[in-house]
């Protein structure tokens, strides 16, 4: 299996994202992005798994949406 290739400005928008807004990615380049060679269609299982935990890393969640094809990152709402 290749390393993952997240692009840099991936972390960069994530990072700067305002709180309750999202990006969407094309379940393609989940798939290049966090776990390239593991194959598609279904993305994989490991690609889903490294996507939410990078998510978190950068104080995101995670969610894919199978009828949408695609997964999306966005920033929470801290508890008050």
């Amino acid at each position: 299996m290749a390393p993952r290739t997240i692009p840099a400005e991936l972390d960069a928008a994530l990072t700067a994202l305002p709180l309750r807004t999202g990006i969407y990615v094309p379940e393609d380049l989940l798939e290049d992005w966090f776990a390239p060679g593991t194959g598609m269609s279904p993305v994989s299982a490991e690609a889903l798994s490294q996507a939410e935990t990078y998510g978190r890393k950068l104080e995101c969640e995670f969610k894919y949406y199978p009828e949408r094809l695609e997964g999306v990152f966005w920033k929470w709402v801290p508890a008050l």
